[in-house]
């Protein structure tokens, strides 16, 4: 029943906030005639900068304050906080999933089901435990297909990371901090603007012991000896309608405690993990503003590496064996957007190529995906009704290079339509059909090979994993605030399953289908805007609710999909230089398969689970000749909650940071 409880309790704060600000409304437009606007930018929804609310699809986007205001260490549990369902592992390995589909954490993420872009392009991992968040500007979350945008993975929906570009004065900052598990973190940043010259850049080292679950018990071997993260955006305005910029991103973490499920607790496992890339992009406009581009490559790597000694492991497990996976990515964009009277068409095309190598076979596989797309967005009756559609083909080249195999080649086309239409000023209703698809491993389409006496042979008649998504939507506008409900459902088909041929042959073929469905929702609203405060006072509330995720053969529940996730809080922001941000992230009951029960594995539920995070920053008086000084602090898992995301892997318990912060 607690589930319901939530959903009553999310539905209710919705409509007492649409209430509230149909009755604001009406009483400011009486005596002032107030016009709401929203200026919050995103830019992965349509390739180009354009307001939220001409946005067809469903985006959320986290500022640059809010990511400030949290105490998640990194990108996953950033989205944990923001209502999203993320699978955390010890080992510093985290998926994020978005409406019952999940990134691909391993290497490949043209293999996922949920996109991850920095700066948009493809990060090049589904690893959200990889992601730096110092230098972020904000991140945007897109709900639902898009592969129409960005190709392959883009199925239940992509998430962009932002960096920051460098403007104003030169600023730089130092801060650190120190926490339970003899955790240490420092961060140093300089950005600004020199004549045509702007750069933000920041680079963070951290480290951590072992952690203790929830009810007391030293969990060992969970946490890294270092972290190194770099972020760096750099550019030359050659005139005010024309830019040259480079970003470059690292990631570097030595001695991750992978330590198996915390029954059979191995105490020498490691992960040593890295991604880094490279990207140069060019921006530029006609001094009419009627045209505009972009063109960038960009190259980068991403690597794993599992060490597993045998000298500590858990009986009956005697192979200790070291494997690593490492891509090497590059890829291309172009894109021309004409901006006429009251239509846009933004024409373009992109390149990936990927190159795996990996210690188990098959050990080489190549990918190129060479794609072309056209996006069109009207606007009709005063800018009332908005209008957007586009197609996409993408051309895909996979082969098995070691050991020697065979290539195999396909095409995909992808639609995409959408339309919303403001009832007021304040409301509109919105829907959209996409189609998103996820295409095969190079080793499913060409494998010819052997391995342990089995003879594994790729299928080249596979199709694509394919996902056609029907959604509507509400969205009311006021001032500070912004409410918003959209209904989905998405009939999941072709999902590749391993099969045994006649002749005892391994392969893989399209046999898979499913339904999800679900209702998501967001309020957030700055009190302190209608009573005039001097300082903001915001509740929120967000959450994801599938009422039906089930294989469409079997009619059983998907396996790994909680029910129910969603987060709610409130922040304070500019009360004499104090912030605070109080968070509690929920995840529903979800039926997972239990590998520690022994062969044949039983199916069981991991628990519902409710966690509070707290964050408190206080700017400390010093005159502005001097900068600013900021002291931090933050308490994870507030209530010292007892659970786990991924079952046998407990997360840690109440854990306190202290930190400070200079700023010239």
């Amino acid at each position: 029943m607690q589930h319901f409880n939530l959903l009553g309790l999310s539905c209710c704060c919705l409509l007492l906030g649409l209430v509230t600000a149909q009755a604001q409304a009406g009483d400011a437009e009486s005596t002032s005639g107030a016009v709401p606007t929203l200026q919050t930018v995103v830019v992965s929804a349509g390739r180009v900068e354009e307001e939220k609310k001409q946005v067809t699809a469903s985006v959320s986007v986290i500022d640059r304050e809010t990511i400030k205001q949290s105490s998640a260490l990194t990108l996953g549990e950033l989205l944990s906080e923001q209502g999203l369902a993320v699978r955390e592992y010890p080992g510093a390995l985290s998926s994020v999933q978005i409406r019952g589909f999940r990134t691909e954490t391993h290497g490949n993420d043209l293999k996922g089901h949920v996109l991850i872009l920095l700066d948009g392009r493809r990060a090049g991992t589904g690893n959200v435990a990889k992601i730096f968040t110092k230098n972020v500007e904000r991140i945007e979350i897109v709900r639902g297909p898009a592969s129409v945008q960005y190709g392959s993975a883009a199925m239940g929906g992509v998430i962009n990371v932002i960096t920051r570009q460098g403007q104003g004065r030169i600023s730089p900052a130092v801060e650190g901090s120190l926490g339970s598990w003899d955790s240490r973190e420092g961060t140093v940043e300089l950005g600004g603007q020199v004549s045509q010259f702007d750069f933000s850049g920041a680079y963070t080292y951290a480290e951590q012991g072992d952690y203790d679950t929830g009810d007391g018990k030293q969990y060992r071997n969970t946490g890294f000896d270092d972290r190194n993260n770099v972020s760096l955006n750099a550019g030359w305005t050659l005139s005010p309608d024309h830019r040259l910029g480079l970003i470059f991103t690292g990631y570097d973490m030595n001695g991750a405690g992978s330590p198996s499920y915390f029954s059979q607790n191995d105490l020498d496992n490691y992960v040593d993990s890295s991604n880094q890339s490279l990207d140069l992009i060019y921006d530029g406009a006609s001094r009419s503003g009627l045209f505009s581009w972009k063109a960038r490559y960009f190259n980068g790597k991403d690597q794993d590496r599992w060490v597993d000694p045998t000298e500590s492991n858990p009986d009956g497990w005697d192979d200790g064996i070291d494997s690593d996976r490492n891509t090497d990515f590059q890829g291309a964009q172009g894109q021309l957007t004409a901006n006429l009277s009251h239509v846009r068409v933004t024409a373009g095309f992109d390149w990936a190529d990927y190159e795996v190598n990996a210690s188990w076979t098959p050990e080489q596989t190549e990918y190129e995906n060479p794609a072309g797309f056209i996006l069109a967005k009207t606007t009709l009756f005063d800018d009332r009704l908005v209008l957007t559609g586009g197609v996409r083909t993408d051309q895909y080249t996979v082969r098995v290079t070691e050991p020697a195999g065979d290539s195999a080649s396909d095409r995909h086309v992808s639609p995409r339509f959408g339309l919303a239409y403001s009832l007021t000023d304040h409301l509109r209703l919105r829907a959209n059909y996409g189609q998103a698809f996820v295409m095969p491993e190079a080793d499913q389409l060409a494998a010819d090979y052997t391995v342990w006496g089995r003879r594994y042979v790729g299928n080249p008649e596979l199709s694509p994993e394919t996902g056609n998504t029907y959604e509507t939507g509400v969205d009311l506008y006021w001032r500070s605030l912004y409410a918003g409900l959209t209904l989905f459902t998405t009939d999941f088909a072709d999902k590749i399953e391993p099969v045994v041929l006649q002749d005892g042959s391994n392969s893989w073929d399209n046999l898979g289908d499913a339904t999800i469905s679900g209702i998501e929702g967001e309020l957030t609203v700055d009190i302190g805007d209608y009573f005039d405060w001097n300082f903001a006072l915001r509740p929120y509330t967000r959450f994801t609710y599938l009422f039906r995720y089930e294989d469409d053969e079997t009619g059983q529940d998907l396996l790994y999909t909680p029910d129910w996730n969603g987060s709610f809080g409130l922040t304070l922001s500019g009360w004499n230089g104090l912030s605070a941000n109080l968070n509690f992230a929920y995840s529903g009951v979800q039926t997972v398969t239990d590998y520690e029960s022994g062969y044949p594995y039983q199916e069981v539920e991991l628990d519902r689970s409710l966690v509070a995070d707290l964050s408190v920053r206080k700017r400390l008086p010093i005159t502005d000749n001097l900068g600013g000084l900021t002291l931090m602090a933050s308490i994870r898992n507030l209530f010292d909650e007892d659970y786990a995301y991924v079952k046998g892997y407990p997360m840690p318990g109440r854990s306190f940071y202290l930190g400070l912060r200079y700023q010239y």
